[in-house]
């Protein structure tokens, strides 16, 4: 190795050693702001969706699929529909959920445990039916009607128009059928309507729409549902939207529409929450029959509080260091930043005795051994035997020939073997001028 190496890493070793005791200092803090902020998420979490083929499982799957990207499995949890992933939720079985407007809880209630990520998209009530032309709810007086089963919170919602119009249950045939048996039975005319709330995804909406024979209810009244209940909203299905070349349905149609929102536990992760508003973004955030392109995911509409993590990435989008690095170095980054500009702030004056320090650590493996001389000088003329003293000398002379320092040191080291040269010289004429005497 040639010297210029060696006294190079001798420098750099003597200054690892100074820094030493800092870096573990910070690194010690690090851990203990990183213990406390939990930056980065669990990297599995479980969402409430809905029936088979419903557009819940199939946003399910879309998110499941974006999240996955980022390292995090998520695990989808098939339901009965709004209502029962509401309870999912509330029993803390489940960290998020898609629900239905009109199915949650006031936001006034203290003890909810549940916040919004936002409304997602709207749910039209589709009825379905065969025969002649409704548009009003009275006209179901006497039908064979299927209203969902009681966990997708359809039930609820068409209760409460029922008895906006003064319709007594009584007076239809009411059935809570699952979605697939219930098409089933309405195709094969043992129904004579069928309710979905559902959003336009759907496959069994999409099948209804195109099967021949199968009208949709036209809400003429829909202005009204929404002035009567504040979690609907008028929707218009517009004129050849279904099928442009047949165009299905030949005239507008008027619907009522609850709006979807996804709902998680308060304790939720932060990260989780961002990235699932992130992914609403993109899944939510193209045109569609009922919106415009960009109109959702919004915090308007919400029956529940807002993370506040959620209506940043609605607002704002991806944050930008997100948009560059992998998820996992981005997240630990925006959110350990403010922990690590506190402990910067706290070691940088503590800093400044790093120089001061290296010094000492090089100077004293030379200043160590003035203690030594100085003691042998001041026993010169003490003690008879000057040979002893002088053995005593030369095997300090030898032992600090050995010593290493940086190159800008030498000067020092230098300086010793000279005073030891100087000591030397005056034992030495002491030792000749002795017999003399």
């Amino acid at each position: 190795m040639s010297k210029t190496i060696r006294y190079t890493l001798l420098s750099l070793r003597d200054l690892a050693a100074s820094v030493g005791p800092f870096i573990l200092l910070a690194f010690s803090l690090l851990t203990l702001a990183y213990v406390w902020l939990d930056p980065n998420p669990p990297k599995r979490v479980t969402l409430a969706t809905g029936p088979a083929q419903s557009a819940y499982a199939e946003f399910g799957e879309r998110y499941a699929k974006l999240l996955a990207k980022d390292g995090i499995t998520v695990v989808l949890q098939p339901t009965e529909g709004s209502a029962a992933n509401l309870q999912l939720l509330r029993d803390g079985k489940v960290d998020l959920g898609f629900v239905q407007g009109g199915t949650s809880a006031p936001s006034g209630e203290a003890d909810q445990p549940l916040e919004s990520l936002g409304s997602l998209f709207l749910e039209p009530v589709w009825l379905f039916y065969r025969g002649k032309t409704l548009t009003t709810l009275p006209q179901l007086k006497g039908m064979r009607v299927n209203v969902g089963t009681p966990g997708s919170g359809v039930p609820n919602l068409m209760q409460k128009l029922f008895e906006s119009n003064r319709i007594e249950e009584e007076s239809m045939q009411l059935s809570q059928l699952e979605q697939t048996p219930a098409t089933v039975a309405f195709l094969g005319g043992e129904l004579d309507a069928i309710v979905f709330a559902s959003a336009p995804e759907s496959l069994m909406v999409q099948m209804l729409l195109q099967t021949p024979g199968v009208k949709l209810m036209d809400f003429a009244q829909s202005e009204a549902y929404s002035r009567r209940f504040s979690f609907l909203s008028p929707a218009v299905l517009p004129r050849g939207v279904v099928d442009l070349a047949s165009n299905n349905p030949p005239l507008d149609v008027h619907l009522v529409a609850p709006t979807t929102t996804l709902l998680s536990q308060r304790s939720t992760h932060p990260a989780l929450l961002q990235l699932f508003a992130l992914a609403g973004n993109a899944i939510h955030g193209t045109a569609g029959w009922f919106k415009r392109a960009g109109e959702y995911p919004n915090i308007n509409n919400n029956e529940l509080p807002m993370a506040k993590e959620a209506e940043r990435s609605i607002r704002a989008g991806a944050p930008l260091l997100q948009r560059y690095l992998p998820f996992w170095v981005a997240n630990l980054v925006e959110r350990m930043w403010l922990a690590m500009g506190i402990i910067l702030a706290v070691l940088l004056p503590l800093s400044r005795v790093v120089p001061p320090l290296y010094e000492f650590r090089v100077r004293s493996r030379i200043f160590k051994w003035y203690a030594q001389l100085r003691d042998i000088e001041q026993r010169f003329g003490d003690e008879p035997d000057t040979a002893a003293l002088l053995d005593e000398l030369n095997a300090m002379d030898i032992s600090v020939q050995k010593i290493s320092v940086p190159l800008s040191y030498t000067d020092e080291l230098y300086a010793l073997r000279g005073n030891i040269q100087l000591v030397r010289k005056k034992l030495s004429s002491g030792a000749v001028s002795s017999p003399a005497g």
